[in-house]
């Protein structure tokens, strides 16, 4: 089953990878965008814990967590998210919806491969400013992002120790379209920019898990990512336009394209995490991810009021597993999940850091005769602040995740 849907979802992916505005918050605006959450929607759906050396599901924080894979697994995921977004004086509303990861993991012997396609960033917004007179109306809008091609591997050290590196190609665009104009003149200035990304950047780490008595075990995982260079090729063009009948923007007198290359900077980044509980049973963890400020802002998105600092994560959650082979009930073969998350981003505007807190919840439904399941996942949380006249984010997420498990390379005893 795997084989017959992997080429087909590659080709998706790869190509809403690219058309997809996977956010509508104006914060995308700076650095490269919004950065995604990375792993999986069963471990969202904790928060973002994943310390446990799972057999049929792939982590996709952890490339040590390949290892632990005893069947060959091929995981896809989606979201549909809603955000309301509110200033002092004004709200509005957005509706988006995403694909967020396709990965496939492969058990060979004591080492495990993972290889997929994330989106690791996005941008999408579009603002206006209206004014009056002689006032000036504004137009912002943004789109694009960056995605990442990994490969990881990770090596069974024991029955306890599990350690793995991956490696991951970044690449995307970035395009930001600003126009302004005066209300009683028709004809304004329209800038365009384009930023082409590209790169490398590596990731390794470790997960430990020991029995502390007969039924539980102690869980930990520890990521370190490398600081890394991303180059950005920039293409900006300014031009004299209007607004058509059908309120579409028209270039009227188009000004050679300025190019330059940068240098950004991906910061380095550590993740620890640990946790109790009892496999295939139940389990809570903690988590504290810390980020180094990195040099994110473009020359078209350099501002005097905009900063940025370390960025930190904290988060818990865990699952509970009634019975994972009941007979008699379904109900008791489901993982209950949730988890809380706060995080401060790194991104400050008019000296006040942005934050974003979420709490919340999952379902793991088991595929009867198989080791395959689906998950889901909502979550609600709150990004940025009304405060010195920035926006306030409400939003909830409705996630659904598949995690398709099968036997390969066995070999076969009777022709």
């Amino acid at each position: 089953m795997i084989k017959k849907i992997l080429v087909s979802a590659c080709l998706l992916l790869s190509l809403v990878s690219f058309a997809q505005e996977g956010t509508a918050s104006p914060y995308s605006f700076y650095g490269i965008g919004d950065v995604r959450f990375k792993g999986t929607h069963e471990m969202r759906s904790m928060g973002g814990i994943a310390i446990e050396q799972d057999s049929i599901h792939i982590n996709l924080q952890n490339p040590a967590g390949f290892a632990s894979l005893k069947l060959t697994t091929f995981t896809l995921g989606g979201t549909y998210a809603s955000t309301n977004l509110k200033t002092n004086t004004k709200a509005e509303s957005a509706q988006r919806t995403t694909l967020d990861y396709l990965a496939v993991g492969l058990p060979l012997g004591k080492f495990g491969v993972g290889f997929g396609l994330i989106p690791y960033s996005s941008v999408g917004y579009k603002i206006r400013t209206l004014g009056t007179g002689v006032d000036n109306n504004q137009s912002f809008n943004g789109k694009g992002g960056m995605n990442k091609a990994f490969l990881g591997v990770g090596y069974k050290v024991n029955r306890e120790l599990s350690v793995g590196a991956d490696v991951n190609y970044d690449f995307g665009k970035i395009e930001t379209n600003n126009f302004e104009y005066i209300t009683d003149i028709s004809i304004g200035t329209r800038e365009l920019n384009n930023a082409d990304l590209s790169g490398f950047n590596f990731n390794i780490g470790a997960m430990y898990q020991r029995k502390i008595d007969k039924k539980l075990s102690l869980f930990s995982s520890l990521t370190y990512s490398i600081e890394s260079t991303l180059k950005s090729k920039n293409t900006r063009n300014i031009a004299t336009a209007l607004y058509n009948s059908n309120f579409d923007l028209v270039n009227v007198d188009v000004l050679e394209d300025m190019r330059t290359v940068e240098n950004l900077k991906l910061p380095t980044k550590y993740a620890v995490s640990a946790g109790i509980g009892e496999a295939r049973k139940w389990l809570v963890g903690i988590g504290y991810t810390f980020q180094d400020a990195g040099s994110l802002s473009n020359k078209y998105n350099a501002l005097t009021n905009v900063s940025y600092e370390g960025s930190s994560k904290y988060n818990i959650g865990g699952y509970f597993m009634p019975n994972y082979n009941s007979f008699t009930s379904y109900a008791k073969r489901v993982t209950y999940r949730g988890g809380l998350r706060y995080e401060k981003t790194g991104l400050v505007i008019n000296s006040l850091p942005i934050k974003d807190m979420a709490v919340s919840l999952g379902f793991g439904l088991p595929l009867t005769g198989t080791f395959s399941n689906v998950n889901i996942s909502v979550e609600f949380g709150q990004k940025g602040t009304k405060k010195s006249n920035l926006i306030e984010e409400n939003y909830a997420n409705v996630s659904i995740g598949l995690s398709l498990n099968e036997q390969w390379f066995v070999k076969r005893k009777f022709n």
